[in-house]
């Protein structure tokens, strides 16, 4: 077998034209989501008032295969198809039997995986009249990448920012103002959630349940703006599988398939998108893989939290869903992974995982930044903090084939790059960066907020 190439690309005509949708193939079906003020099964009407009729669509789908408008494929074009790289000088520095592949998101306009959600949200609201889009992010990539998709459509767009991501990472502030967006720190005093917030804590470092809350309650309260979501719900991460749809497509072509499929996870949109398409044939045909998502321990929700029915944000706006999460009145300690500091996850990701479908592990920020920085070194790319959990993670299992003499294949997602993190970067080369662990007396005390539903 001749050398694979370092970088495997497909051509436009290649491109997958319609996204996959897992909840066709699910062995349990998701338990509906609920409504915050009736706790009874969410409505279409009720999702209205912030959501355009075909993401609702979308969210309740059971179609297998869902048709991406030409319109949208288009604006793919002239990003996608990513490349699925070859790790060889990772997997030489590590001295591994295992194949190491990582499918590359950063070559967005936007940096990060987050477009390939945003440029068809804006479309589906861009059709029904929607003027305006409100949304909130944590470390900024997906309001990047809203701000950007907006600009291409004519729409307005306002983004609540995580207080702590909006002061450490300032250029990604300076990104989406120059797409046109305004950006506020969350919490604010321009909602009544963040007038809240800060009464009670005025010192607040924010997180995504509280800006969440404030975009909710921007997109309600005005008739012209709908309110976006980067992660999460199943709409998002239906868009998202156009990645895992590729890269089965590009590893085709080499006549490899992994046996380990590796992604961060926060509200787990990127691991969803990678491992989704391959889970199918798992869940179908009995194909043999492992799925692992890799969080942070400061925000454990798979790996501690509960698999219970809970509010998506702070001020319960949200519908309730059935998902593993800390309590939606948790605020993590500011490590600077900040698009992974979500009390919750994915209905669809806690299901596969409460049926055993998935892995999930739990890492500490120093440990991501050693591995973040060895794959910068020898791969030429300054990954994001939050993409560097997956790269810990398959470091680790590369470390397990040299030891056990297996050679595995391994790919993960390598969700985006880490140009607007330098300063994280700088302090663990000042070794300032601290460890937080998540105790089961914090946990306990998190889980006290968790609705109880009859």
């Amino acid at each position: 077998m001749s050398k694979v190439p370092y970088k495997i690309y497909l051509s436009e005509k290649e491109l997958p034209t319609k996204w996959y949708n897992i909840q066709a193939d699910m062995p349990t079906p998701l338990k509906p989501p609920l409504n915050p003020q009736t706790k009874k099964p969410v409505s279409p009407e009720d999702l209205a008032a912030i959501f355009p009729k075909d993401l609702i669509l979308q969210e309740v789908s059971q179609e297998q295969y869902i048709d991406i408008p030409e319109e949208v494929q288009e604006l793919y074009k002239s990003f996608r198809p990513s490349p699925l790289c070859r790790a060889y000088r990772l997997e030489k520095a590590l001295g591994t039997p295992a194949r190491i592949y990582y499918k590359y998101e950063g070559v967005t306009p936007s940096g990060s995986h987050k477009l390939n959600t945003a440029i068809p949200q804006v479309y589906y609201n861009k059709i029904v009249g929607i003027k305006r889009l409100s949304t909130e992010t944590g470390a900024g990539q997906w309001g990047s990448a809203l701000s950007i998709a907006t600009k291409m459509f004519g729409l307005a767009c306002t983004v609540y920012m995580v207080k702590v991501s909006y002061q450490q990472k300032p250029y990604r502030k300076s990104l989406m103002e120059t797409f046109g967006a305004t950006v506020i720190p969350s919490p604010s005093q321009l909602t009544e959630a963040g007038k809240r917030i800060l009464a009670e804590n005025p010192d607040s470092l924010g997180s995504l349940g509280i800006a969440i809350s404030e975009a909710v309650e921007d997109a309600a309260t005005h008739a012209d703006t709908n309110y976006a979501l980067g992660s999460v719900l199943n709409h998002v991460i239906l868009h998202q599988t156009i990645i895992g749809q590729e890269a089965k497509l590009q590893m085709e072509k080499i006549d490899e398939y992994p046996d380990i499929i590796i992604g961060c996870c926060g509200g787990g949109s990127n691991f969803a998108g990678i491992t989704f398409p391959f889970l199918k044939d798992k869940i179908k045909d009995g194909k043999k893989l492992r799925a692992i998502a890799v969080e942070p321990k400061a925000c454990p929700t798979l790996t501690k939290g509960q698999f219970a029915y809970d509010f998506g944000d702070t001020a319960q706006m949200t519908p309730i869903t059935m998902m593993y999460t800390l309590g939606h009145g948790f605020v993590p300690p500011g490590i600077h992974a900040g698009g992974l500091r979500y009390h919750g996850d994915s209905p669809l990701v806690s299901q596969l995982y409460k049926d055993g479908l998935i892995e999930a592990r739990a890492v500490h920020q120093t440990e991501i930044f050693e591995s973040a920085v060895l794959f910068a070194q020898t791969e030429g790319i300054l990954p994001a903090p939050e993409s560097s959990h997956a790269i810990k993670g398959a470091i680790d299992e590369a470390l397990k084939c040299k030891q056990s003499g297996e050679a595995k294949t391994i790919l993960f997602c390598l969700s985006g790059h880490g140009h607007f993190d330098l300063s994280a970067y700088e302090a663990y080369h000042n070794k300032q960066l601290e460890d937080f662990e998540y105790s089961d007396e914090m946990l306990e005390e998190g889980l006290k907020c968790i609705p109880t539903i009859e």
